[in-house]
């Protein structure tokens, strides 16, 4: 991972109207702002049992928190660090907000908090058609295709150097 590329991107990315932050999840608010995008994104869109979408791992990730304008929380993803190695996942974008660069915006910030905590190895379980998109940020597949809640997904990983 080359930080000054990634300070380009963020850079590049804020230049938007979006704005990243690490929410608290023991902060009830902020928690409820995380359950409605995934609710919305996981459940409602994909059909991703609701049994399937809430872990014990909630309570002790990073969690993200993009707001637009008008201070709507429309975006959400997580990540947790674990003996060195991070592991990001629930990366979630309300229908409307697409496209835009949100996704860039939250997986630079999660990046750069890993690099922060010295981790070493970043890991994510990406859809099978998001995976272009982490190819980006030079995270690579391994293994093969998988199914996780009825979505083909591939295991991932970026060496930190």
């Amino acid at each position: 991972m080359r930080l000054a590329y990634l300070n380009l991107q963020m850079l590049m990315i804020m230049t938007t109207s979006w704005h990243a932050k690490i929410a608290d999840w023991s902060k009830l608010k902020e928690r409820e702002e995380i359950k409605a995008i995934r609710h919305e994104v996981y459940i409602v869109e994909q059909s991703v049992p609701v049994e399937l979408e809430w872990d014990d791992y909630d309570s002790t990730c990073l969690h993200i928190l993009v707001s637009g304008m008008a201070a709507e929380n429309i975006a959400t993803a997580r990540m947790y660090i674990e003996k060195g190695a991070a592991h990001i996942g629930r990366m979630a974008v309300l229908k409307p907000y697409r496209q835009q660069g949100i996704g860039s915006l939250m997986l630079v910030t999660l990046l750069e908090q890993a690099a922060i905590n010295n981790v070493k190895e970043i890991m994510l379980n990406a859809q099978t058609a998001a995976v272009g998109f982490y190819q980006r940020y030079g995270f690579e597949t391994f293994g093969n295709e998988f199914q996780d809640a009825g979505i083909p997904h591939y295991k991932m990983q970026l060496h930190v150097k």
